[in-house]
């Protein structure tokens, strides 16, 4: 089996459960945050609908660099709705989804680095990038969401079983 063939259904499982947490994102609450040192929750929002562009970064090139010297960052789009956040998540994950499924087993064994002002900070093969800062990353923040969530009174939703507000079982 085709290392893209084992990594899509949890992909695509991971992301679906995304935006089932990002379909419940308020508009009203984006800024709202626990503690003065947590994220808020509309950039904590916006930076789930972007991570799975990692994906396609993973697979299109061998490394990013958060800060390159005397170049430009990458700039992530940012929603100020629920519904371009979901456009947003959607986009992300179709683009992510299809740089995976179209990427040979050799190209994802090849090493990725994450750089910081030049510097490498990690270089895996991009399968490990895939499954660890893509989808363990998504996984974390969402989480982080879900918690959000629940402070406000807002329903969570079922993720791997039931929640106290969703359970698709009854």
């Amino acid at each position: 089996m085709a290392l893209s063939s084992s990594i899509l259904p949890e992909f695509d499982h991971e992301m679906s459960n995304t935006r089932k947490t990002l379909e419940r994102v308020p508009l009203e609450q984006f800024d709202w945050a626990p503690h003065p040192k947590s994220m808020k929750m509309g950039p904590l929002a916006n930076h789930l609908a972007n991570l799975p562009n990692w994906g396609a970064i993973t697979v299109n090139t061998d490394s990013l660099d958060l800060a390159p010297p005397g170049g430009q960052k990458e700039e992530r789009e940012i929603a100020t709705t629920r519904e371009a956040l979901l456009a947003l998540f959607d986009k992300k994950c179709i683009e992510a989804r299809e740089a995976i499924a179209g990427a040979s087993d050799e190209h994802l064994l090849k090493p990725w680095s994450l750089l910081m002002g030049g510097k490498t900070l990690m270089t895996l093969p991009r399968v490990a990038v895939i499954r660890s800062f893509v989808m363990n990353h998504t996984i974390h923040h969402r989480a982080q969401l879900g918690v959000y969530l629940r402070l406000n009174d807002i329903p969570v939703p079922s993720i791997y079983g039931p929640s106290a507000d969703d359970n698709p079982f009854q």
